[in-house]
């Protein structure tokens, strides 16, 4: 099983806890507005890996990790090169490393081939960074191209087996940061009993050059990114902790 690479990070720092081997996944269904990373959206690419090399690499940075550290597999989506993430869990829990999952959480779905394959997969995750878009099922749509009913689904769920979780809420002014909305979300937060740490992530626009490249219009021209102030008032609605 060979996976779609977009790029690696080997000390990241901000994707999971401690420091990680971080692997950027292509591919990915969600649009969303303000994507830093539109180059990741396709599933073409020159670069692909094997588990055992990803592995590889991965452990000649293993004496950087401490008793934290490990591997994280970012996107893109990950959940969809699903097969792949087993494998590569798999072998990376039987020699003891921690796995983390950075996802929209966009592909869940019940049914029963892919709900199978993602519960021998959770059985392998230590842990899920899991982004909440926009709570309100419409302005997600308007926000993605696609609803979340299936993304809170898979929280719902991830509550249930007690699989711990690490939420993150991008803030972008005139879409994400509605009062309202934010304690909506703060309320559905609070609903999980799995959740270990929720983040604010203020939005930037460190990205717009990839969306120039690529030839796509940037929709979201001349939005500015959250003041501090603004971004300490979602911290304290949506009981973020760091």
């Amino acid at each position: 099983m060979l996976a779609r690479v977009h790029s690696v990070e080997t000390f990241g720092g901000v994707d999971g806890p401690g420091i990680r081997y971080v692997l950027f996944l292509k591919g990915c269904r969600l649009r969303c507005k303000f994507c830093h990373n539109p180059d990741t959206w396709k599933m073409d690419s020159s670069d692909l890996r094997s588990a055992d090399d990803v592995l590889a690499q991965a452990r000649r940075y293993r004496a950087y990790w401490g008793s934290e550290g490990g591997i994280t597999v970012s996107g893109g989506e990950p959940l969809l090169q699903m097969d792949f993430l087993l494998e590569l869990f798999t072998k990376a829990k039987a020699e003891g490393i921690s796995t983390c999952i950075d996802t929209a959480g966009e592909p869940f779905t019940r049914s029963p081939s892919w709900f199978s394959k993602f519960e021998q997969l959770m059985a392998v995750t230590d842990l899920l960074l899991v982004d909440i878009k926009q709570i309100d099922r419409e302005k997600h749509i308007a926000l993605t191209g696609r609803p979340n009913d299936n993304i809170l689904d898979m929280l719902r769920y991830l509550s249930e087996t007690g699989k711990p979780v690490w939420i993150r809420q991008v803030l972008v002014p005139g879409y994400t940061d509605d009062e309202e909305d934010l304690r909506k979300t703060a309320d559905f937060i609070a609903s999980l009993k799995n959740v270990q740490r929720v983040e604010v992530l203020p939005y930037h626009t460190m990205g717009i050059y990839k969306w120039k490249e690529l030839g796509i219009p940037y929709p979201l021209e001349g939005v500015e990114p959250p003041s501090e102030e603004e971004v300490r008032h979602a911290e304290k609605i949506l009981g973020a902790f760091r």
